[in-house]
Formats: structure tokens, C-alpha cells, sequence
């Protein structure tokens, strides 16, 4: 099916992001195409998120992504808040139903389903390498399917003991020889164009006494620490999975269709080229 061509009843959909990047842009109009539904999808940023998110509710604009740094200041904006990001205090996703905004955390919600999808046993142990805003999702998604023996790694001596805390899982300031059955990097190593795009976030000692290894950084999907677990006979689960799997849940609320899961695929790929 065609997708109509652009007229006043098109239906806007935008994201909201300190640094504003093409990735949502590309998956969803890609998707909007393949389905072919009258929406839009454009990407902003912002220096008065109150205005935004006014801007939101007054113009009619069916969804809206919000990335960093904006994704807690949102919660005093909208009339109701879901269970994926009041477990977290943390905002992704907003729906405009008729000048009413709900939100919602499909970051939380995209994790639990990868738990789930992995087989992922609740009584296996897990360390999260990270203590920012995407491992506090991680950590509480996995906390929150019953996982209860873990351990947050984190430098920062302020930050990562909070989280760990929150969670009722062990800190350390180094991963050093650290070892679980899974373990999720949720710090920017291994990403493209960052300083440690060429290192992984496990040492090989991690690595070889794990069952799973979890890579939260999503460009390039083949980070080193998902070659060497790969090459080390792992289960390995990507960050490219998580983006296209939050993005897909993001989809369905903006839209009310659900795309298949060779569409998500497809459109994950042209997101990230």
C-alpha cells in the first residue's frame, strides 16, 4: 500500500534530544512507508523542554521520543506516567491521546522482553558495567524479573553505590576480574567514533566465565566485546537489538500497528547506515 502523500491531516510524530540523531528518523518514516500510513516522523531539540512539551499537547503531535538530557524533566509535563518508567524516573516515550500525555520507558520495557527472549534464568548472577541513565534501566528491568544477585561496576563513587543500592545488588568501583553468568556493558566502550571504540568493556577473564554477554552500545552492533564473546562460544545479545525492539514498542504506541519482526529488522538496518 502507497503511502498518502503529505497534507494537513498527516499525523506528526518527533523526538526531543539534547544531540539529535537520524536513527529514529530513518526507522520509523522507513516504516511508515512499508505500512503505508499518513505519518511523519522528525527529529528536535530544545532549550525550553516546558515549551516543547506544551508544543506537544497544544499541536496535536501523536508521540515523542525523548532522548538526554530531558528524559526526567518530562515527568512533571505529562498527566500519567507508566510502570516502565516510574520504576526507573526516567521518560522515553510520550503519546498524546486527544491533548492527554502518557509516558512510558520502552528502553525498561525492551529489556525485559530480551530477558525473556534469551531464556535468561533469574537465579544466575549478573554484572552491569555502567551507572547512568540506560543501566539504571537495565538494572532495574533485571532486578525486577527476579534477579537479585548482581553487581553494578561503576567509577563513579557517587553514582554507581546509589544505583547498586537502589537495586539491592553489590558496587565495585573496577571490573578487574569480576565474573557472573551475564554481563551487560551499559558505558560508551566499543562505541563508534568514542575513544574506546577499539577496547571492550570485559577483559577475557570476564568474558570466559560468563553464559551471556550483553552489549548495550548499538553502533556498530559488532562491538569488540561482542566479537570476543562471540568468538569465545557466548550467547551474545546486541545493543542493535535493544534500539530496534525500544523503537518497535515506540511504534506500536504512536501508531497502533505492530510491525513484523523482519520490518523491525529492516528498518533497524537502515537506521543505523
Amino acid at each position: 500500500m502507497p503511502k498518502p502523500p503529505l497534507s494537513k491531516d498527516t499525523t506528526l510524530c518527533i523526538s526531543l534530544a539534547a544531540r539529535p540523531s537520524n536513527i529514529g528518523t530513518r526507522f520509523h518514516n522507513y516504516l511508515y512507508e512499508q505500512l503505508g500510513i499518513d505519518f511523519l516522523y522528525k527529529a528536535f531539540t530544545t532549550t525550553d523542554i516546558v515549551a516543547a512539551i506544551g508544543g506537544v499537547r497544544a499541536l496535536g503531535i501523536r508521540g515523542c521520543s525523548v532522548s538526554m538530557p530531558f528524559k526526567e524533566d518530562v515527568i512533571a509535563l505529562v498527566d500519567t506516567v507508566e510502570s516502565s518508567a516510574l520504576a526507573i524516573n526516567s521518560v522515553n516515550t510520550i503519546v498524546n491521546d486527544n491533548g492527554v500525555l502518557s509516558a512510558s520507558n520502552t528502553d525498561y520495557i525492551a529489556i525485559e522482553k530480551l530477558i525473556d527472549h534469551y531464556g535468561l534464568r533469574p537465579d544466575d548472577t549478573v554484572l552491569i558495567h555502567g551507572s547512568g541513565g540506560m543501566a539504571s534501566a537495565v538494572g532495574s528491568a533485571f532486578r525486577d524479573k527476579g534477579f537479585h544477585q548482581g553487581t553494578v561496576v561503576a567509577r563513579n563513587e557517587i553514582a554507581g553505590p546509589a544505583l547498586a543500592e537502589r537495586l539491592g545488588y553489590h558496587w565495585r568501583p573496577h571490573v578487574g576480574g569480576a565474573q557472573a553468568s551475564i554481563v551487560v556493558n551499559v558505558t560508551p566502550v566499543g562505541m563508534a567514533g568514542g575513544p574506546g571504540e577499539h577496547d571492550s568493556a570485559f577483559g577475557a577473564e570476564t568474558i570466559a566465565h560468563a553464559e551471556t554477554v550483553f552489549d548495550v552500545v548499538a553502533l556498530p552492533s559488532e562491538t569488540p566485546l561482542i566479537r570476543a564473546a562471540r568468538a569465545a562460544g557466548k550467547q551474545v545479545i546486541t545493543g542493535a537489538e535493544v534500539i530496534a525492539l525500544q523503537a518497535a514498542e515506540q511504534f506500536e504506541r504512536y501508531t497502533g500497528l505492530r510491525p513484523t519482526a523482519e520490518q523491525v529488522a529492516a528498518a533497524s538496518a537502515i537506521s543505523r547506515a
